[in-house]
């Protein structure tokens, strides 16, 4: 395993770690806030605020014509983060971390295959195989099973 692969490994674990950290607390700054809309819309601005000055601080500030030359749908993903945050903020105090969590996972997984089959998005197309039919099966029943 190269030190590349295992340095993503991590990354993406820390951040899912976030992703379970960041639901409960949004989920307690919307209810001091009175609304889950609100408390999503404050995270992505705190989000934003900080990842500009990070893209600043970096020197990567992108030209006009650089986003101008990004196809449409490469702008839907703060989209697609608003429903998350606010599904979590909204979701959390229902289900509980944990079968929110599972919950998210069978989703993204259940996507994941059908983008992957398809090569969605420029990505290299993977077949579906039966080990990965079972892999998000596998989540499922862990859905499941969170609720017993």
């Amino acid at each position: 395993m190269s030190s590349q692969y295992l340095f993503a490994l991590i990354a993406i674990a820390v951040g899912g770690a976030c992703i379970s950290t960041q639901a409960p607390i949004n989920a307690r700054l919307g209810s001091h806030v009175g609304d889950p809309v609100t408390a999503a819309a404050i995270s992505f601005i705190v989000g934003a605020i900080i990842l500009s000055v990070i893209v600043v601080l970096r020197g990567a500030v992108p030209s006009g014509a650089q986003m101008a030359a990004a196809p449409w749908w490469a702008w839907v993903g703060g989209a697609l983060g608003a429903v998350y945050v606010w599904a979590a903020v909204w979701s959390v105090g229902t289900l509980g971390v944990l079968t929110m969590v599972a919950a998210l996972i069978f989703g993204q997984l259940a996507a994941a295959l059908a983008l992957d089959a398809v090569g969605a998005f420029g990505l290299q197309v993977r077949e579906i195989s039966w080990t990965r039919i079972a892999a998000v099966a596998l989540v499922a029943s862990g859905l499941v099973l969170s609720r017993v």
